[in-house]
């Protein structure tokens, strides 16, 4: 198992490297809106959706939302030349709205969740919620400031990377060592409070670094901080979700794409949250 870990992260790091420094937009918006696409197909799947050509059908709608929004906003760029484009303002605000709705899912689980673990529908609408959000919000911070400086944005990208990357090591050492208070036993045993809070604890390095990269404002830090702060703490509640979503359809991983590391959504579960939430926060406050 270990050596399939190995080998899949060692093909897939340079070429997301590849792609989030060097595809020109419009194929990097594909390649993300692929992988969106993939990450449906495991949804529908833990949505309880178990014929193929259905789940392929929802993948295939999951793909051309986002095409065709990214159609849409190439047509109307003449009207948001330097701003964020308003629908995907609106799809981020929305995102914000589901996570704040997820949240109070996962603390009350499992009561009240009578009304959407019954109905494929209402859970392939959470899928919805999760993945379109996603793909705006690195689609956004990709291009932020994209004519002015062509690795901004990218820089953008590997900043929550490594916020939520470092927070989910750090989080691992200290829950192992110190864990003592469970976070969510009903949705994830395994994971306590005292690692949440040393997994926000480690990815305070990287925000500090980041805002001595960005040359913050020393009256702006307290902003930066408390945003990076948020993001790492909403990538937990992005994992918390899934796992809760795994539960009920009484599977352990999403999928069986990645060698060694199940599925796709195992992997970006924590991004679909901490990507929209940042993106939300950089455009309203930061940008």
């Amino acid at each position: 198992m270990l050596k399939q870990r190995i080998i899949t992260a060692l093909i897939l790091a340079p070429l997301a490297l590849y792609a989030i420094l060097f595809l020109p937009i419009f194929w990097f918006e594909i390649a993300i809106a692929g992988v969106v696409g993939i990450g449906a197909y495991e949804w529908a799947n833990m949505s309880g959706v178990c014929e193929r050509p259905k789940k392929l059908i929802y993948m295939g709608g999951a793909f051309a939302i986002c095409i065709a929004l990214s159609l849409i906003v190439d047509a109307s760029t003449i009207w948001y030349q330097g701003q964020l484009h308003g629908l995907y303002r609106a799809i981020l605000s929305v995102a914000v709205l589901w996570w704040i709705a997820s949240l109070f899912m996962v603390l009350a689980y499992p009561k009240y969740s009578k009304f959407w673990k019954d109905s494929r529908s209402v859970r392939t609408l959470f899928g919805a919620l999760t993945l379109i959000p996603t793909w705006v919000a690195v689609v956004a911070l990709r291009t932020s400031l994209h004519d002015v400086d062509p690795f901004y944005g990218a820089s953008l990208i590997f900043y929550v990377l490594g916020i939520v990357w470092a927070a989910d090591i750090g989080a691992f050492f200290v829950g192992v060592k110190f864990g003592r208070h469970k976070l969510r036993p009903n949705v994830s045993p395994g994971k306590s409070l005292e690692g949440l809070l040393g997994g926000i604890a480690a990815s305070f390095a990287i925000i500090a670094f980041a805002a001595l990269h960005y040359q913050v404002e020393p009256s702006r830090i307290w902003l930066h901080l408390a945003i990076g702060g948020i993001t790492v703490a909403v990538s937990a509640l992005g994992d918390l979700n899934e796992s809760m979503l795994k539960r009920c359809a009484g599977i352990k991983d999403s999928g069986k794409i990645l060698p060694g590391h199940g599925g796709v959504l195992d992997r970006i579960d924590s991004l679909t949250a901490a990507f929209p939430v940042f993106a939300f926060c950089y455009v309203t406050w930061m940008a």
